[in-house]
């Protein structure tokens, strides 16, 4: 299966993201490629600041079965293609990830972990789910999602062979670096990547955003990572695409066939995880 992860920068002008999309997915589909990842917040931008959204400035919010993505499923043929944007559903926005093919939307996914002040401008989701694709079953994660290891656990225990992560990934706001390769989000963008996909043993396909948005720099970092936690392919900060050739679940077998990750959890051990309360 050859599989694809996005690095581009992506703003608030959902017209505009569809035609750059439109040549992208053309030129991934002439490729040969059979699963693309796109970043967070693909169409219609993410917002320009963690500390203090603009509330009066939130990217628009768009319905699962509105004509923006019906276009991307058009525009999908054949490709299975998971792909960020602004959920408007009864009165709430969800920052959310959409999987389509050719035949339409077939999963949704909500956001579950907000970041700073991030939940002023969304309502946050409150699960994670796999489900089956004509590449296999998959799950997706959507930016700060993949910091918690129990989400990528979950989705794996549900089945997913390949988790889609889909991100809006900045620099720290907090402690910026003169230089990208030695900021401390970039480090830990690539680590949860790994960690997740070596940890649950499945493909992890991460994609980001790239390029400035308001007070954000976005990382870029796209990458397809195998079941052992190695970087198959990946892009550097500015915009492109990652792109790797595997058999999945040959690669899935082989890193499983000794340690098994899932099976050989020791579960009653881990009532712990319930508790909310911090140690």
């Amino acid at each position: 299966m050859r599989l694809g992860a996005v690095a581009g920068h992506f703003g608030k002008d959902v017209d505009r993201a569809l035609l750059k999309l439109g040549a992208l997915i053309e030129s991934a589909s002439r490729d040969g490629l059979e699963f693309l990842v796109l970043p967070d917040a693909c169409l219609g931008g993410y917002i320009s600041d963690l500390l203090s959204p603009d509330t009066d400035e939130l990217p628009p919010a768009l319905a699962i079965d509105g004509p923006e993505l019906r276009a991307v499923s058009a525009m999908a043929g054949d490709m299975t293609i998971c792909i960020g944007y602004t959920e408007l559903c009864d009165g709430l926005r969800y920052n959310a990830a959409a999987c389509v093919t050719g035949d339409g939307v077939i999963g949704n996914h909500r956001k579950v972990h907000q970041p700073m002040n991030e939940s002023l401008a969304y309502a946050s989701g409150d699960s994670f789910a796999a489900f089956d694709t004509p590449v296999g079953r998959i799950g997706m994660l959507i930016d700060y999602d993949k910091t918690f290891p129990e989400s990528a656990r979950t989705l794996a225990l549900s089945g997913a062979r390949i988790i889609a992560a889909l991100s809006a990934w900045p620099a720290s706001v907090t402690d910026r670096a003169a230089r990208m390769s030695q900021d401390r989000q970039s480090r830990l963008f690539d680590l949860y990547d790994s960690a997740r996909a070596a940890e649950n043993q499945v493909v992890l396909v991460s994609s980001n955003q790239t390029g400035i948005h308001g007070g954000l720099r976005f990382l870029g970092q796209a990458k397809v990572v195998g079941p052992g936690g190695d970087i198959l392919a990946r892009t550097g900060s500015k915009g492109g695409m990652a792109v790797a050739d595997l058999d999945v679940d040959l690669e899935i077998g082989r890193a499983r066939k000794v340690l098994r990750h899932l099976e050989e959890r020791q579960v009653d051990t881990y009532r712990g995880l319930l508790d909310r309360n911090e140690s």
